[in-house]
């Protein structure tokens, strides 16, 4: 028998290969960075003289996790803020103390950042103000983030230190909360958070970033995420090249593809950063437009929005569309439809980023257009408990789907948006095969999917939905070395006890990078 000498073989395993061809094997051999042999056990003694054996000892074996939507600076930020998530406070006075607690360690005038909350959780069961963050830290500026990151509550002194007053109107696409009896503004902003985090409050310093950044690379190789989507819409070229000195400093590990706002569109093309640029550390991924509503109008404008998805389309760059409410998918459907029909082109692969409340004459159109739906099933099991309470009853039927999406032929990818909730992916795996949340509580059981549907969600369609399944998503010859060994398989285990698969060994291009 002829042997041949490889880096790694892993072997003695329940290998899930997301391969349709091939959908289970038990030995996979790497050399350098790529997989170059899978089969079964009786093939071992093709591999005498490799340099490192693994014996799975019956664990599961699967293509590396892929978050196709998530931001990694605002991760590496909220590692090192006041932590003040339904896991860590339950009132406005938990959240003031441990405000208070941090202003006690550091300087009068430092700026304190805190994350996290969700009014929905608290005991007051309201946001907290500018005059409960005045009380507990009056003599530093205080910027308290929502834990969908599209609001924040700022204190006097930050909302001195921004220039809002009584007298300053909302900007386009925000709005400032104000006090019913006086107009002042409470503290409270929505749709502001960009405004805050790059023009008032002042950039990490180099040690803060590196912190962060070894922390937040740490937290993604313990869930075995070994690709990362970055969807943060104020991307630019500056962003570009932190994170091309980041991978190429070895600081962050995890494959990345980044998206960019709309406004960056003519200086990425300008530094001649073509669609998909890049290699398979660091890649250009689509052009991200945020829709909302929360003006009480569309913004941006449905005419505004067509032109800036086509400009892209034209250029051919993916685009994605942020849309979360009935009324903002329409507009990206609408806008794609404008786009497709003066320009068709095969394999766009545009994306719409949630889709959170998808009627079924949407999804419809959706399947016609063939776009990519990028959603995230674990915001059922954070936010079940508020969805059931608040979301009206005509819309509930229609909220996060993920039976229907496979059911109408899309390739939905699965993500998290962490840090919105944590970056784990059997979190969103367990609530796609489940559809309950943290209480125990069923949302639309009707749209379960099985567990090997849902994970390839997260490996597959995640490489997918960034032209990168040709390279990684699947345990095949050829590809990149990204797996991940699990505790258990979590397409055999009862699924409740998903919960309770953990992470046991990651490894990212043929390199064992973490272990439990």
């Amino acid at each position: 028998m002829t042997t041949q000498t490889v880096d790694l073989v892993l072997h003695n395993a329940h290998i899930l290969t997301m391969d349709s061809l091939h959908h289970r094997a038990q030995l996979v051999a790497i050399c350098g960075d790529q997989i170059v042999y899978v089969g079964s056990d009786d093939d071992i003694d093709q591999f005498r003289g490799t340099v490192k054996r693994i014996d799975c000892s019956g664990q599961t074996i699967i293509p590396g996790f892929n978050d196709a939507h998530m931001h990694i600076l605002a991760l590496a930020s909220k590692l090192q803020s006041v932590d003040c998530s339904p896991e860590a406070v339950s009132s406005i006075a938990d959240i003031s103390s441990k405000i208070r607690s941090e202003a006690s360690r550091i300087p009068p005038g430092a700026w304190i950042k805190a994350t996290g909350y969700n009014e929905f959780y608290l005991d007051e069961k309201r946001h907290p103000t500018r005059h409960d963050l005045d009380q507990a830290a009056p003599n530093n500026p205080v910027r308290l983030t929502h834990r969908s990151l599209h609001a924040c509550v700022l204190n006097s002194l930050a909302l001195s230190m921004a220039g809002i007053t009584i007298e300053t109107p909302d900007p386009a696409g925000g709005m400032i909360d104000r006090e019913l009896d006086s107009g002042e503004p409470s503290g409270l902003l929505f749709g502001m958070n960009a405004y805050i985090n790059e023009q008032i409050i002042p950039p990490a310093s180099e040690d803060e970033l590196a912190h962060g950044i070894e922390a937040a690379n740490t937290e993604l190789l313990a869930h075995g995420i070994t690709s990362v989507q970055d969807a943060t819409v104020r991307n630019t070229r500056e962003q570009w090249r932190l994170f091309t000195t980041l991978k190429d400093s070895g600081k962050f590990k995890p494959r990345l593809s980044m998206m960019f706002g709309m406004h960056a569109l003519t200086d990425i093309q300008n530094a001649g950063l073509q669609p998909n640029y890049g290699d398979s550390r660091l890649k250009l991924g689509p052009m991200k437009i945020i829709i909302d509503e929360i003006s009480g109008q569309l913004n941006p404008p449905q005419e505004k929005l067509n032109d800036a998805v086509f400009r892209a389309h034209e250029a051919g760059y993916q685009v994605a569309l942020h849309a979360v409410e009935e009324g903002t998918l329409e507009a990206a459907v609408i806008a794609l439809e404008y786009c497709l029909e003066r320009l068709p082109r095969e394999d766009h692969r545009h994306r719409i980023e949630h889709c959170s409340v998808c009627p079924p004459h949407v999804l419809t159109r959706l399947e016609k257009l063939a776009v990519m739906v990028v959603t995230q099933p674990a915001f059922v099991y954070y936010n079940g408990e508020r969805y059931l309470k608040e979301v009206p009853q005509t819309q509930l039927p229609w909220l996060y789907r993920t039976r229907s999406l496979f059911d109408s032929g899309l390739t939905p990818a699965g993500s998290s948006d962490c840090p919105v909730i944590q970056c784990n992916p059997l979190s969103g795996i367990y609530t796609a095969v489940t559809r309950k949340t943290e209480s125990g509580e069923e949302l639309l059981p009707n749209e379960r999917i099985t567990a090997y549907e849902a994970l390839t969600m997260y490996t597959l369609y995640g490489a997918y939905a960034s032209f990168e399944e040709h390279m990684k998503g699947s345990i095949e010859v050829g590809k990149v070395a990204d797996m991940v060994i699990l505790s258990d398989n979590l397409t055999l285990v009862d699924a409740e006890a998903i919960k309770e698969v953990g992470v046991v060994t990651t490894i990212l291009g043929g390199e064992v990078l973490w272990q439990s």
